[in-house]
C-alpha cells in the first residue's frame, strides 16, 4: 500500500487547478507517474489494488484501472495476474536514480550559446499587446473595414477552395507580390517588380534576414543615433558592430559615412521619418548615401515602417527608387498601416538577393499564410487599402495635433513635445531632471505605456524623455490619459 505521504501527494496532484483540464484517470495516472519519476516509489514496489486505491482517493475503480493501464502501456509499471501491479525496473532506467537525479538537476544551470544569452539578456522586442495609451506604433483598429475584409476573404475561399489551405510559396503568393510592387511603385516611387518582392511575417523578420545574410559576425553597420530598437537588437543578436551616426533636422548626417575612421558594410536608415525623432532625410543626403553605398559596395537597409502617414505635403520618394545601382533593400509592413494581427511585411530586394533571401526565409518560418495574403492582395487591388490609408491619415493628423495641444496644456512643466511631420508617435523630451526609467515604470503601473528615449541612443549624451503614440486613441481618450500622466509625473517630482 501507499504510505500516507504518498497518498496525500497523489490527492494534491489531482486537486491542483493547473491539472483540472485533464480527465480524472489521467490525473491519477500522472500523479503516480510523478512519484515514480521522483524516486518516491522504488523498483518492484507493489502498488495498491485498484479497488483499495479507488476507495482511498474517492474515485471509481474503473478510473484507477484506466490509470494503471496507461502506466503499464508506458512501461512505468508491470502487471501480473494474481500478484498485482509493481513499479517497473524500466522506469528507474528512464528516470535516473530517484532523488539523486533531482540533486543533479538542482545543480544544473541553464546553458545558452553566447548569442542566445545575449538575445535573452537584451529582452527581445516587446510588442504592446493591448492599445493602452500611449503605446507607440499601434494603429486604430476599431474602425477597420471588417465587413469588406470578410467579403474579400470569402471570395478567396470560393475561388481557391482547398488550394488556399496549402503552403504558400516561400517568396509569397504572386497576386500579393504583384499588388505590393504596383503599390510601392505608385505611392513610394520605388523600382519594384513582383519577382523582387519577398513576403514575410514582419519587418522584424526582414531585419533579422538582412543582419544574418548580408554581414558576417564582427562586421560593421552604420546606424542612426538614436535608432529603432528592433533594428539595433537584430544587429546585436547577429553579432554585428553598430557604428552610430548623429542626426540633425535633416536626418542622418551622411557625411560621417565618408569621414568615419571605421568602414561599414551596410547602413540602416528610416528616411521617410526617422524613428524616433520624426526627421525626414533630405534629398541631397539620400543621393549621397546612394553614392557611398555604390563606391563601398555596401548595402542600404531602408525601413519605410509607416511612411503612409505623412501629414505635411506628399511623402518623399523612397531611397530604393532613387538607387540605380541596386544596393538598397526596401522594407515595408502592413502591421501599422492596417492592423497588427495581419502579420504581413515584405522586402523589395535587388535581383541577386531574391534567391538567397528566399532560401534563408525557409529556415525561419517557411512561408506566410496564404489566405491573408490573397485577401490582402484583393484589398489593395480593389482600392480599399488606399481609401483606408487616406482616412487614417486624416484621423491621425487630428490626433497628433490634439496630443500636441494637450501636452503643452498639461505636461509643459515636465516635457517639451517635438511634433512630427508624420508617423504615429510623438517624442517628448524632459525639460527638468526626471528619472526616465522611474517615469516610464510609474506610468505603466497607472495603465499608460511609454517608450523611453534614452535606450534608443547608441552614443553621446542621450536626450531623456519618451515616445507617446497617438494613433489608436480618440481625442477624448487622449485627454483623459494626458491628465492621468500629468498626475503621475507630478507625484514623481514631489517625491524627489
Amino acid at each position: 500500500m501507499f504510505k500516507h505521504a504518498q497518498l496525500e501527494s497523489v490527492k494534491a496532484w489531482m486537486d491542483d487547478p493547473a491539472h483540472g483540464a485533464l480527465p480524472l484517470y489521467a490525473r491519477v495516472q500522472r500523479a503516480i507517474r510523478q512519484l515514480i519519476l521522483d524516486g518516491a516509489l522504488d523498483t518492484g514496489k507493489p502498488l495498491p489494488a485498484s479497488r483499495a486505491l479507488a476507495s482511498s482517493l474517492g474515485v471509481s475503480r474503473d478510473t484507477v484501472e484506466s490509470a494503471y493501464s496507461q502506466l503499464h502501456a508506458e512501461g512505468f509499471i508491470e502487471r501480473h495476474v494474481g500478484r498485482g501491479s509493481f513499479v517497473s525496473a524500466r522506469a528507474q532506467r528512464l528516470s535516473g536514480r530517484g532523488t539523486a537525479r533531482h540533486a543533479v538537476a538542482r545543480q544544473d544551470t541553464l546553458r545558452l550559446s553566447r548569442r542566445g544569452s545575449a538575445m535573452y539578456r537584451d529582452g527581445g522586442v516587446r510588442d504592446f499587446l493591448t492599445p493602452r495609451p500611449f503605446a507607440p506604433g499601434v494603429p486604430e483598429t476599431r474602425s477597420f473595414a471588417l465587413q469588406t475584409w470578410e467579403r474579400l476573404e470569402r471570395q478567396v475561399l470560393k475561388e481557391y477552395g482547398t488550394q488556399a489551405l496549402l503552403h504558400s510559396p516561400p517568396q509569397g503568393m504572386e497576386p500579393l507580390r504583384r499588388a505590393i510592387a504596383d503599390y510601392v511603385n505608385l505611392e513610394r516611387g520605388a523600382r519594384a517588380t513582383p519577382e523582387r518582392v519577398l513576403v514575410l511575417t514582419s519587418s522584424q523578420q526582414a531585419l533579422t534576414l538582412c543582419a544574418t545574410m548580408l554581414l558576417d559576425v564582427g562586421e560593421r553597420i552604420f546606424i542612426e543615433d538614436p535608432v529603432y530598437h528592433g533594428a539595433r537588437k537584430a544587429f546585436d543578436a547577429a553579432g554585428l558592430e553598430c557604428l552610430p551616426v548623429p542626426l540633425d533636422a535633416d536626418g542622418m548626417q551622411v557625411d560621417h559615412l565618408h569621414s568615419a575612421t571605421q568602414t561599414g558594410s551596410a547602413v540602416f536608415l528610416t528616411p521617410s521619418h526617422q524613428f524616433p525623432t520624426g526627421a525626414t532625410l533630405a534629398l541631397d543626403r539620400r543621393l549621397a548615401v546612394i553614392e557611398w553605398a555604390h563606391q563601398q559596395r555596401a548595402w542600404i537597409i531602408e525601413d519605410d515602417y509607416d511612411s503612409e502617414f505623412h501629414y505635411a505635403g506628399k511623402p518623399t520618394a523612397c531611397v530604393q527608387g532613387l538607387d540605380p545601382h541596386e544596393r538598397t533593400i526596401y522594407i515595408g509592413t502592413f502591421t501599422k498601416s492596417l492592423f497588427p494581427g495581419l502579420r504581413i511585411g515584405y522586402m523589395v530586394l535587388p535581383s541577386p538577393l531574391v534567391a538567397p533571401m528566399t532560401v534563408a526565409r525557409t529556415l525561419l518560418d517557411g512561408h506566410s499564410a496564404p489566405i491573408p495574403q490573397l485577401t490582402l492582395a484583393r484589398f489593395i487591388e480593389g482600392g480599399h487599402f488606399g481609401a483606408h490609408v487616406r482616412t487614417m491619415r486624416a484621423v491621425y493628423a487630428e490626433r497628433r495635433d490634439v496630443l500636441a495641444r494637450l501636452v503643452r496644456e498639461h505636461l509643459s512643466d515636465f516635457v517639451e513635445p517635438h511634433v512630427p511631420a508624420g508617423g504615429m508617435q510623438m517624442p517628448c523630451v524632459f525639460v527638468r531632471d526626471i528619472p526616465e526609467r522611474e517615469a516610464v515604470d510609474a506610468a505603466r503601473r497607472a495603465g499608460i505605456d511609454l517608450l523611453g528615449l534614452t535606450a534608443l541612443h547608441a552614443s553621446g549624451k542621450p536626450k531623456a524623455g519618451f515616445l507617446m503614440g497617438f494613433a489608436a486613441h480618440a481625442p477624448g481618450e487622449l485627454e483623459i490619459a494626458v491628465k492621468k500622466l500629468a498626475r503621475v509625473l507630478s507625484a514623481l517630482t514631489l517625491r524627489r
